[in-house]
């Protein structure tokens, strides 16, 4: 039997890092997300795991490290947020090209400039065609439960991908919450013992990695990697599966709540999910077919199950905590856009930035946005794109 304790975001996941017991663990610490390597540093210390704690010093040295850790043949893990991410860039395609299954919790937060240290999407997004999975959580809850199926998920013979843990900077990660934690067996037996394939540290079989690759191969290879999508989306689904069976908390490639019959509905990733859960809790109470399709899993992105999920609707708006500058909308709105024309349903859509860099999302913006899906299905003009709570 597992146990219900009061654990930050952060501290979930370094709990399920104990259980996993990976072999490296190589960290830069930056903010928000310290408090994963810091608690596990702890546990090291300790003798709580018998991990390789690699202090190094610089992000993109961390992500060496732990890309030549796995390709050693070691279970490795991370955690970062924003600009640590983006000095890890260079080898997040290595990682993926490599097929190392690396996992790295990202705690999300906005990049510079201006300086600032609280959440959006904005690292998360500009890793999207780096070749990781990236799973949202919307709670601590379920921060713990996505490092346990990410490991899993990444491990999988048909997969061998790296995968991202995203969570919300200080949203999740600095809140408590009752969280159940199950028995450290129980986690090791949903994970396994770890395969690694063609380890470099396996002499009798010597090969080589990362070589030169021109105009007579390269694009072989990156078909190659393509191909390990679909397989990937199938793991996320499976594991998700398998994980509900297990420890009774089920999860799929998105949550759908009241969408069976929603005539407007908004697409949300992250903690912003939790408070649309609340909103349309309170438009149904009141007769509105409002929903809310919660995106748990955005790379690889679930186009078919997008589009079948939004078909019936009169109109959606897509919550994009990130701006593609220069592109006009958020990074999320074009995707579920293409999902949608991709299946052949033309559904008016609307999308709305909000909470850069920490901004608060108070129910009532929520409530704004589904004000302006009504209005828009009663045939009224509202602009295309809105920055949702700025002062103009």
């Amino acid at each position: 039997m597992g146990k219900v304790m009061p654990l930050e975001g952060n501290m979930a996941v370094a709990e399920a890092m104990r259980q996993i017991n990976p072999d490296v663990v190589a960290a830069y610490p930056i903010t928000p997300s310290t408090e994963v390597v810091q608690t596990f540093a702890r546990f090291v210390a300790d003798g709580q795991v018998k991990t390789n704690f690699v202090a190094v010093e610089s992000e993109h040295s961390a992500m060496t490290a732990c890309v030549a850790a796995a390709a050693a043949g070691g279970r490795v893990m991370n955690a970062t947020s924003a600009n640590g991410l983006a000095l890890m860039w260079e080898i997040l395609y290595i990682a993926s090209s490599l097929r190392q299954p690396v996992i790295l919790t990202l705690v999300n937060r906005a990049l510079s400039g201006n300086i600032n240290i609280h959440c959006d999407h904005s690292d998360g997004m500009g890793a999207r065609d780096a070749g990781w999975v990236q799973i949202y959580g919307e709670n601590c809850q379920e921060a713990y439960d996505n490092l346990i199926q990410c490991t899993a998920i990444g491990e999988r013979l048909d997969v061998r991908l790296p995968v991202m843990n995203c969570l919300d900077g200080f949203l999740v990660s600095h809140s408590y919450e009752l969280v159940e934690v199950e028995d450290d067996e129980a986690v090791q037996a949903f994970v396994g013992p770890y395969k690694p394939v063609k380890p470099l540290l396996d002499i009798n079989d010597p090969y080589t990695i990362g070589p030169l690759d021109l105009q007579d191969f390269y694009m072989e290879h990156k078909r190659s990697q393509w191909e390990a999508y679909p397989a990937a989306k199938q793991a996320v689904i499976e594991e998700g599966k398998r994980f509900g069976e297990m420890f009774g908390r089920e999860y799929g490639l998105m949550e759908l709540v009241d969408m069976d019959d929603a005539e407007i509905a908004i697409v949300a990733l992250g903690s912003a999910a939790g408070t649309c859960k609340d909103v349309v809790a309170n438009l149904r109470a009141q007769g509105v077919k409002a929903g809310l399709l919660k995106l748990r899993c955005f790379r690889p992105f679930p186009i078919e199950e997008i589009a079948e999920a939004l078909k019936g609707c009169k109109a959606v708006a897509v919550m994009d905590r990130a701006a593609s500058y220069g592109g006009g909308t958020g990074p999320l709105f074009p995707e579920v856009a293409a999902a949608l024309m991709a299946g052949g349903y033309a559904v008016p859509m609307l999308d709305y930035i909000y909470g850069l860099g920490g901004r608060e999302l108070p129910p009532e913006q929520i409530g704004i946005v589904y004000d302006d899906l009504g209005k828009l299905v009663g045939g009224q003009k509202i602009p295309t794109v809105q920055w949702l709570g700025v002062r103009e």
